[in-house]
C-alpha cells in the first residue's frame, strides 16, 4: 500500500504523547498559581490516557491515575477516596480520573471536593472522559467556573504521516485511531477491530450506561446506515424508511444526538443568517473519523470511485471545521448549495470543498449574493494535504475569521 512505513510501538506512542493537547496540559500543570480542573474531552482511542500516563511519569512528585471504566462503575465516595489519598502526599500531587462520566454523582462529588480545597495549591486535578453528551452538561450544571476544557480530537493527517507514513489516500481510508493502524494490511481484521474494538464499546457501553436509550438495536443500525452516507443530505424519513427496527424521525434525530455525544457522528442542518435552522430541512451526515466510514465500507473505494473519495475528503474536511467549535451548517437553495458554512458572531463563511467530482462556482457566488457580507474559500482535494493538518489547520481557519 502506498504512503504506509512500519514503524514500532515506541514511534507511536511518541507521537501520541506529544500531540498539542499533551503539550497544553503539560505548561498548565506546571503553573504555580494553577486554580481549575483541567479537563481532557475526546474520542476513545486517540490518546488522552496515554497522554495522562505520559505526565504522571514525568511529574515531580506524587501522582495518582485512577480510571472508572471499569465493568461496574464506582460510586461517588471511590473519588473522594482517591482524592483524600492526593491530599496526603507531602508536596504537590497530580491526581488524574480517566473516564470520570462513569462514576455515579461525579459532578456533584467533584464539585464538593473542589470547593473544599481549591485554594491547597500542592492539588492538581485531571478529569478525562470520552463522551460529550454528558460529561459537557456535567461540566456546565455543576462545575462552571472551576474548569478548563481541553479538546482533544481524532487523529489529523500531519499526525498519521509523522508516526506511519501515511499519504492522503491512506489517510482517507483509515484515519482517525491509531492503535489500529498495524492492522492496515489486513482490510477484515482492521474493520473488526473498528466496529468491535472502538464502535461498539461506545454505543454498547458508554452511551447506553450514562443515556437510556429504549432501542439498543436501532442505535446500533442507525450508525452502520449513516456510515454509507458520508458528507450527504438525508432527510430522516429517508433513514427511517431504510432501518429495519421503527421508530419516528423525532427518535432518529434523538439518537443521531446520541452518537455525536460519542464522539462518531455530526449532523449539520441548513444555514439560516439568523442562526435559526429550519427543523424541516435535511440533515448532513459528517461521520468525526475516515475509519469509522470504512469500518463498513471497502477501503478500496478510495481508489476505484472519484465520487466516494470525494465523500470521504469532505467528510474529514468538516470533521476539522468541527474543531474550531463555532457555529457548523450547510447552505442550500433548490441547486445552488455551498459545502460548509461557518459562522462566528457576525462573521460568516462559505465554504466549498473541490474533490474531484464535477463542481462549479455557482453555489459559491449565489451564497456570496445573498450574504454579500460573506466571505468564501474554497479548499481543493488535490491541496489537501494543507488542510488537513490538525491543529494548523484550526490555527489557520481562525486567522481567516
Amino acid at each position: 500500500m502506498r504512503g504506509v512505513a512500519r514503524k514500532n510501538l515506541i514511534g507511536m506512542l511518541h507521537v501520541i504523547i506529544t500531540r498539542y493537547f499533551y503539550k497544553m496540559l503539560q505548561q498548565r500543570l506546571n503553573q504555580n498559581d494553577l486554580q481549575f480542573i483541567q479537563v481532557l474531552l475526546g474520542p476513545r482511542q486517540v490518546g488522552k490516557s496515554t497522554a495522562i500516563a505520559q505526565i504522571a511519569e514525568e511529574w515531580k512528585g506524587k501522582a495518582i491515575v485512577e480510571s472508572a471504566d471499569r465493568l461496574s462503575p464506582p460510586n461517588a465516595e471511590w473519588i473522594a477516596f482517591h482524592w483524600q489519598r492526593a491530599l496526603e502526599q507531602d508536596g504537590p500531587c497530580l491526581l488524574a480520573i480517566d473516564e470520570i462520566q462513569k462514576v455515579q454523582r461525579w459532578r456533584e462529588q467533584v464539585k464538593i471536593l473542589f470547593d473544599r480545597d481549591r485554594h491547597k495549591k500542592q492539588l492538581r486535578v485531571i478529569l478525562s472522559g470520552s463522551a460529550s453528551l454528558t460529561l459537557q452538561q456535567g461540566l456546565s450544571e455543576s462545575l462552571a467556573g472551576r474548569y478548563e476544557l481541553i479538546r482533544c480530537p481524532h487523529w489529523g493527517l500531519d499526525e498519521s504521516r509523522e508516526a506511519f507514513g501515511w499519504d492522503l489516500e491512506t489517510y482517507l481510508k483509515f484515519g482517525g485511531y491509531p492503535s489500529a493502524a498495524p492492522m492496515v494490511h489486513e482490510k477484515e481484521r482492521w474493520q473488526s477491530f473498528i466496529r468491535d474494538g472502538i464502535i461498539e464499546p461506545v454505543i454498547g457501553r458508554d452511551l447506553q450506561s450514562m443515556i437510556n436509550i429504549q432501542k439498543p438495536a436501532l442505535l446500533r443500525q442507525l450508525f452502520e446506515l449513516a456510515m454509507y452516507y458520508p458528507a450527504q443530505e438525508v432527510s430522516y424519513q429517508k433513514l427511517l424508511g431504510q432501518l429495519q427496527d421503527h421508530g419516528n424521525t423525532a427518535t432518529i434525530k434523538h439518537y443521531l444526538e446520541i452518537l455525536a455525544g460519542g464522539f462518531l457522528v455530526i449532523t449539520l442542518e441548513k444555514f439560516v443568517k439568523s442562526g435559526v435552522r429550519r427543523k424541516s430541512s435535511s440533515p448532513k451526515i459528517i461521520p468525526l473519523a475516515p475509519a469509522l466510514i470504512h469500518a463498513f465500507n471497502d477501503p478500496q473505494k478510495i481508489d476505484d470511485e472519484p465520487e466516494w473519495r470525494g465523500r470521504v475528503f469532505e467528510c474529514a474536511i468538516g470533521a476539522h471545521l468541527h474543531r474550531l467549535n463555532m457555529g457548523l451548517s450547510y447552505w442550500r437553495e433548490n441547486d445552488d448549495g455551498v459545502d460548509f458554512v461557518l459562522q462566528n458572531g457576525p462573521e460568516i463563511i462559505g465554504i466549498e470543498v473541490k474533490s474531484g467530482r464535477r463542481k462549479s462556482e455557482k453555489g459559491l457566488m449565489a451564497f456570496k449574493k445573498l450574504y454579500p457580507e460573506a466571505k468564501t474559500l474554497t479548499m481543493d482535494l488535490e491541496k489537501g494535504r494543507s488542510w488537513l493538518e490538525g491543529e494548523a489547520t484550526v490555527q489557520r481557519l481562525r486567522s481567516y475569521i
